[in-house]
């Protein structure tokens, strides 16, 4: 009887110390996940990092917001960007609705957020660069169909750009402004080309402009622009944003945010958060 008793105890001990064993074993922490995409647009594969927000289950009819998110790699943006959908998508908060996030990594982006430009000196120095079109395409034609049959989306689309993004990201709204009905433009580098965009007219000036967008520009203290004419960041947003609320559409909002104590590497982070509370009042409050 005493060996038996001796048997169950030692049984017992060894599932004990088992569990414990699992409970401290180290496990990666997984944020999302890296996925390629070959694009005829662009002549290349692309990478992407996937965040799925928690409780997505691709069995379920939950479909969810997609987040563009441009300069997307790991050591970029894309880290923080997740952090602060995540924080603003908790209950307690109840800021955004549970996101879908999509990195896109970069290869070259002075090639892909820059239309040609006429300065001679710009040539010399960003080589490569004059090929928005064809990014522009890979994110119509290519990007977004992809994540609309892979994942379950709906049908709000959201695109984030920063300097050179927020160049892109200010052409995709003149240009082809339903791709997105919502734009967080941060510091855009409107110097670009003298400044040729402002005289873009684009459909979202129109009056009859008929799609519900959110438009958010940021901008830090962040002076002169490396351009040849004389271009201060500030004003260059801020004239966007009024060339924006000066059409007749009432379709739509249009958010400008000084960020005084902000500069031009750290006014991302600060903008995004700011971006999410303008854009999106809270729908309920809960306490």
């Amino acid at each position: 009887m005493k060996k038996i008793i001796f048997s169950i105890a030692l049984l017992l001990m060894f599932h004990i110390v088992l569990g414990q064993n699992k409970k401290d074993a180290s496990k990666p922490f997984v944020l999302g996940t890296i996925e390629n995409i070959k694009s005829v647009a662009l002549s290349e594969n692309r990478t992407l990092n996937i965040y799925l927000p928690e409780g997505y289950n691709p069995k379920d009819s939950t479909r969810y917001p997609v987040v563009y998110l441009l300069d997307g790699s790991a050591d970029e943006d894309f880290i923080q960007i997740v952090g602060l959908y995540h924080y603003n998508s908790f209950p307690w908060i109840n800021r955004v609705p549970k996101s879908i996030i999509v990195g896109i990594a970069n290869v070259d982006r002075k090639r892909d957020f820059t239309y040609p430009t006429t300065i001679k000196s710009d040539q010399k120095t960003y080589t490569t660069s004059g090929h928005s079109d064809n990014f522009i395409g890979f994110i119509e034609k290519e990007l977004q169909p992809y994540i609309e049959k892979r994942y379950h989306t709906n049908s709000s689309k959201t695109i984030i750009g920063q300097s050179l993004g927020g160049l892109v990201a200010t052409e995709i709204l003149l240009k082809k402004p339903k791709l997105f009905n919502s734009y967080i433009i941060i510091s855009p580098s409107l110097w670009w080309d003298n400044g040729s965009l402002f005289g873009l007219h684009g459909d979202i000036l129109d009056k009859g402009f008929n799609q519900e967008t959110k438009i958010y520009i940021g901008v830090g203290k962040e002076g002169l622009a490396p351009a040849e004419a004389p271009h201060v960041m500030e004003v260059d947003a801020n004239l966007l944003a009024e060339k924006i609320k000066g059409t007749k559409s009432k379709n739509l909002k249009v958010y400008f945010d000084y960020l005084p104590d902000e500069d031009h590497a750290t006014v991302t982070h600060q903008a995004v958060f700011n971006a999410l509370r303008l854009l999106n009042p809270k729908r309920n409050d809960i306490k």
